[in-house]
């Protein structure tokens, strides 16, 4: 089962992060197996981590749970708030497979959740939005898919990881999507966002 965990940085727990980042790697060096994606999020201008994200394989909702809280950033108070949705992987394959990198773009999380009580909309508008991603988008997206409830059976909203020229480009892309246009998003957020993971000596 695939889950999607976004780990929302306190104010001023910069330098306590950075303590940790050895701990961090070594802790999530027992999922490389099972990552998908991963990556922190950045302030507009690259300087700070805002927060975290990683799209991990874990057998349950439980082994996920996991995951999010043993992690020692959040054991230590580096994060605000956490997220943990299940997740479907669209594009079937991990971030170390996108083969689009463009000299000069930018990488972008987007986050749009779901207003409740939208299901029976969201069911039929998913031809509309996969061929609306797969047709303007295809050669940007890094990974996208569905955010759902533990159980895989509700839609919670959308997750995208994609390259594009800026964050306006970012904005066009979730704003024009058919279940934005609809209505079904109650929030949305773009953050930028980097390729995660141990940095190679």
């Amino acid at each position: 089962m695939e889950y999607f965990v976004y780990c929302r940085d306190r104010p001023d727990s910069g330098e306590l992060r950075s303590e940790l980042a050895e701990a961090h790697w070594t802790f999530m060096d027992r999922y490389a197996e099972a990552m998908i994606a991963r990556g922190p999020t950045l302030t507009p201008d690259g300087a700070a981590a805002t927060g975290s994200m990683h799209i991990v394989d874990l057998p349950d909702v439980q082994a996920a749970q996991a995951f999010a809280f043993d992690e020692p950033n959040y054991k230590a108070g580096v994060y605000d708030e956490v997220l943990v949705r299940r997740w479907s992987n669209t594009l079937g394959r991990t971030m170390w497979q996108y083969s689009g990198s463009t000299a000069g773009y930018h990488r972008f999380l987007i986050m749009a959740h779901g207003r409740p009580g939208v299901l029976a909309i969201s069911d039929a508008l998913s031809q509309a939005h996969r061929h609306y991603l797969d047709e303007g988008y295809h050669e940007r997206l890094i990974a996208c898919g569905p955010l759902l409830s533990d159980d895989g059976a509700e839609w919670r909203g959308t997750a995208i990881l994609a390259e594009l020229p800026d964050r306006s480009s970012a904005e066009a892309l979730i704003a024009q999507e058919p279940y934005a246009r609809a209505g079904l998003y109650e929030s949305v957020e773009v953050h930028d966002w980097r390729f995660g993971g141990r940095p190679q000596p």
